[in-house]
């Protein structure tokens, strides 16, 4: 399903639905340290129902799912959804095939909420209050996200900048290390009890680098197929140029925990 925000690349459609073998293939990335900094908060674990917002491929819930908790990823992408559940084979993981605006679970159905590099695509206002509806009493929304630093990496830097060749209004590009942003109208119902922001390197080869970068918002999700082949083409000549065989990116991770009030 294609997804048209003006606040977002310039209004240009996007559909992750459109990548996802490439996702399923080289999205799975968060190194053990990432989910740590889950685990030290006492989320998604034993004894907790989770809810994964835009769960894509189900990164989260796969990754977690061996700490113990009940796991439900919904996704606006059928694609997305059927990727997870190829990949989620032997776990008792529920996916559904749904807007996050369209939620409509009984009240207080799940410890927790997770978004994973989603959040910012969602419409706050008409959220949030049932977030805090299916949440119980003391709930948390869990706000994850991870990108790699272009100043910081040379590697980083200029696959970004191929990318803003082939779609100059990604507005993808330019991270720097910052605090996850909180909509105002979370502060109604909910308290920011915790966040953090620390740097990570990711290991890749050049394979999965391309493939990383293929599957972003700005190449595979919203150009047409012409020209994602010839950003494909002028990209992997670019990795053998600048890229050995096996390297690091410098990524930074940004954590936020909301606890919902009263």
């Amino acid at each position: 399903m294609y997804i048209e925000n003006k606040s977002i690349d310039g209004g240009k459609a996007f559909d992750f639905g459109r990548t996802s073998k490439d996702y399923a293939k080289f999205r799975d990335i968060y190194p053990q340290e990432f989910y740590n900094s889950i685990l030290k908060r006492n989320l998604c674990i034993k004894g907790q129902r989770v809810l994964d917002l835009g769960t894509g491929t189900g990164v989260i819930p796969r990754n977690m799912y061996r700490y113990g908790a009940e796991w439900t990823g919904i996704d606006i992408s059928e694609n997305q959804i059927e990727q997870a559940k190829i990949l989620s084979g032997g776990m008792n993981i529920k996916y559904y095939a749904q807007a996050v605006e369209d939620i409509n679970f009984p009240c207080d159905s799940f410890d927790v909420v997770t978004a994973c590099q989603c959040f910012w695509y969602f419409d706050h206002e008409r959220i949030m209050p049932e977030l805090y509806n299916i949440l119980k009493p003391d709930g948390s929304i869990l706000i994850l996200y991870m990108a790699w630093l272009p100043y910081e990496d040379k590697i980083a830097g200029a696959s970004e900048k191929l990318v803003l060749k082939y779609n100059p209004e990604w507005n993808g590009a330019g991270e720097t290390l910052h605090p996850v942003f909180i909509p105002e109208c979370y502060r109604e119902k909910f308290n920011l009890v915790y966040h953090e922001e620390y740097y990570l390197k990711v290991p890749f080869t050049r394979k999965s680098w391309n493939g990383r970068m293929k599957s972003c918002r700005g190449i595979g999700a919203s150009l047409t197929e012409s020209e994602i082949s010839a950003w494909e083409c002028e990209h992997i000549k670019l990795l053998s140029e600048i890229a050995p065989d096996n390297f690091e990116i410098q990524h930074y991770v940004a954590v936020a925990e909301l606890k919902s009030v009263g």
